[in-house]
């Protein structure tokens, strides 16, 4: 195979990954949407007992096998920043599925990540193969990235009142969690093949050691699907970005901290880096600013509070007084006797002394003959 045909099967495997990532982020987006908010394992559980999370599985595993492919025909100059296109692919994508219009500002914000995205991928390859990392430094990154992991997202809106900028906030927070679990998760893969090839720095592992690699990248791989769909509930245009450039940005710093690497051109190479990370938080600042957020839930009715005091006394009443109380000079208005027809005349004809025992009553005075 020549490297014209080459070159053009890595294009399209490329894209054909980008599309499905982009698939997947969409149904993630939908499902955090529709779903009540849950955390801890009742949230796990909702999620593994839909369908449509198991599509969005599916379609990152696609998406992550296409790409292996297209590494295989083409080289990583030309297949990393075409991985950039997920993001372009997903606003149309997730803009027909909410029945709305992908306004002016999406797009400039989109063009302004992918701008630096490419930038990044650019010059953050290795300018020479570098070796794998070691079990030690594995099992070092592994610790480290945990906990930065965990701090990134612990931030939670309580209730409503972070409101909608609260939940956008937090969203960023596991998506970077979950760019930084992934780009770690895929250099350990890359030491688990150097383990298996028997090629590992220090001499071959145990078996038990390769074991302990294949379980940390399932955590980390597992953990920044999970992550991902955590951030979706603030949206998915702002979130999508700041995955695609934390993973590469947390595989960069892997390989120029510990295995030699540098960025391209020297020191040139990070005024590129630098100033497309700018271009970049830019490009993120326009989508989150201008993605839409979810509706805030209204707060449900409360009764309005019973006034006391002299203010309660003086306030007109609603419907006729009712006294439940007798008085000691007139009859009592809530018998049945002193309402309806000729209640005027049952009054009249009552005796109008209070109702005493008949030792206290006092006889009325006798008729005076005329």
């Amino acid at each position: 195979m020549n490297a014209a045909v080459g070159t053009v099967i890595a294009v399209l495997l490329s894209l054909v990954s980008a599309a499905g990532y982009a698939l997947a982020a969409v149904a993630q987006s939908r499902l955090a949407a529709s779903s009540p908010v849950r955390d801890g394992g009742g949230a796990l559980r909702a999620l593994l007992t839909h369908g449509q999370w198991w599509s969005a599985v599916g379609l990152n595993a696609a998406g992550a096998l296409a790409h292996v492919a297209a590494l295989h025909y083409g080289p990583l100059t030309l297949v990393q920043p075409l991985g950039a296109l997920t993001l372009v692919a997903a606003l149309p994508l997730g803009a027909y599925h909410a029945r709305r219009r992908v306004t002016r500002t999406e797009w400039r914000g989109a063009l302004w990540t992918l701008g630096g995205l490419v930038g990044l991928v650019a010059v953050t390859g290795p300018a020479a193969p570098g070796e794998a990392l070691s079990l030690r430094e594995s099992l070092v990154v592994a610790a480290a990235t945990a906990l930065l992991v965990a701090t990134l997202a612990s931030g939670r809106p309580h209730g409503h009142e972070g409101g909608a900028g609260g939940r956008g906030r937090n969203g960023l927070g596991h998506a970077t969690a979950s760019g930084i679990a992934s780009g770690v998760a895929s250099a350990l893969t890359q030491t688990l093949t150097a383990a298996l090839a028997r090629e590992l720095p220090g001499g071959a592992p145990a078996w038990w050691q390769t074991a302990l690699l294949a379980l940390l990248i399932s955590g980390f791989a597992t953990g920044g699907l999970l992550l991902s769909q955590a951030a979706y509930r603030g949206g998915l245009a702002a979130p999508l970005a700041v995955v695609n450039l934390s993973n590469p940005a947390a595989a960069a710093v892997i390989g120029v901290a510990l295995l030699g690497e540098t960025f391209r051109a020297g020191a040139w190479g990070w005024l590129v880096a630098a100033a497309a990370s700018l271009v970049a938080a830019r490009g993120v600042v326009l989508l989150t600013k201008d993605g839409p957020t979810a509706e805030p839930t209204p707060a449900a009715p409360t009764a309005e509070p019973t006034p006391t005091g002299p203010t309660a006394r003086s306030a007109p009443a609603v419907s006729g007084p009712t006294l439940t109380h007798p008085t000691a000079t007139g009859p009592a208005l809530t018998t049945p006797a002193a309402t309806g027809p000729g209640a005027v005349d049952r009054i009249l004809s009552r005796q109008t002394t209070p109702d005493l025992p008949p030792s206290q009553a006092e006889p009325l005075p006798a008729p005076v003959a005329g």
